[in-house]
């Protein structure tokens, strides 16, 4: 018992028997001992009277919040919806500001074949291994494109041919590559050969005319059109420009190294001839 008497929860025992004490003693000296009592529990109760008033106020503040996020997820779906429709209509828009520029082009290509139909397409994808600059169009049977069919750029000059087609979209085999071929002729000299793709030049985006006559007139910075013998390609239409001339190694004939009018490994648009 006397240890009891030493310990800490005695002396806050005693502590608040005196606070107590005082209070009634304090209420007597002011004529309000009968409301002591209710003072007192007004002075123990108020502490708990804030924390429900703080918590009662945070439950409705934090519901609040809970019903605002919802509206703010409803708003971010419109909005991303919103912008997914506004990406899609810059996406169109884009597509057909680049048709429309390149159909300008096409005006002044028919005026030379007004039989032709014309194909306008998109390059899709490249082949990193095909060192020759072989493409894809996002074009394919379903739109008239056929294996053959010939390939030119916004500005009419050959740029290959049709080698495959599937449904939606077909393969180019450019001007650049060896099996390439096309019966071609120098329009000043009216000389004839062969348009073909070479390892030799082809790695610095250049073709060759073959089977030109050992002496030939042929010279730098003449052009090279197709003749449109073989059915496949259409006559007439722009090759490139004429770099320069050297025997080929059998010495029989000559070759004329040719820089081609659009460079076939960097087009981006261009057009299938369907029909001519």
């Amino acid at each position: 018992m006397k240890d009891f008497f030493d310990t800490w929860k005695f002396k806050i025992l005693v502590a608040v028997a005196v606070f107590l004490v005082g209070i009634m003693a304090y209420a007597g000296a002011n004529g309000r001992l009968t409301a002591a009592p209710q003072e007192l529990l007004g002075v123990v109760l108020m502490p708990l009277q804030k924390v429900t008033s703080a918590l009662s106020g945070g439950i409705g503040s934090v519901w609040e919040k809970y019903t605002s996020i919802d509206e703010v997820m409803e708003q971010n779906e419109q909005l991303e919806a919103e912008n997914a429709e506004l990406r899609q209509q810059m996406v169109d828009y884009d597509r057909i500001k680049a048709e429309n520029e390149a159909y300008k082009a096409l005006a002044r290509i028919q005026d030379s074949n007004t039989e032709a139909s014309y194909i306008s397409a998109f390059v899709i994808g490249r082949d990193p291994l095909d060192e020759f600059g072989g493409f894809t169009l996002d074009c394919g049977t379903v739109n008239g494109a056929a294996v053959n069919d010939a390939v030119i750029s916004d500005k009419g000059y050959l740029i290959g041919m049709v080698v495959e087609a599937d449904t939606t979209s077909c393969k180019v085999m450019t001007i650049l590559h060896p099996s390439f071929s096309a019966a071609g002729v120098v329009s000043r000299t009216r000389e004839n050969g062969i348009i073909n793709g070479s390892t030799d030049y082809a790695g610095d985006g250049l073709c060759v005319l073959t089977n030109l006559e050992r002496a030939t007139e042929t010279k730098m910075g003449d052009q090279v059109i197709t003749t449109g013998l073989g059915g496949v390609f259409p006559p007439d239409l722009l090759v490139g420009t004429v770099q320069k001339v050297e025997p080929e190694v059998s010495g029989k004939s000559s070759i004329a190294v040719v820089r081609p009018g659009a460079d076939p490994r960097t087009v981006k648009h261009v057009f299938v001839i369907t029909d001519y």
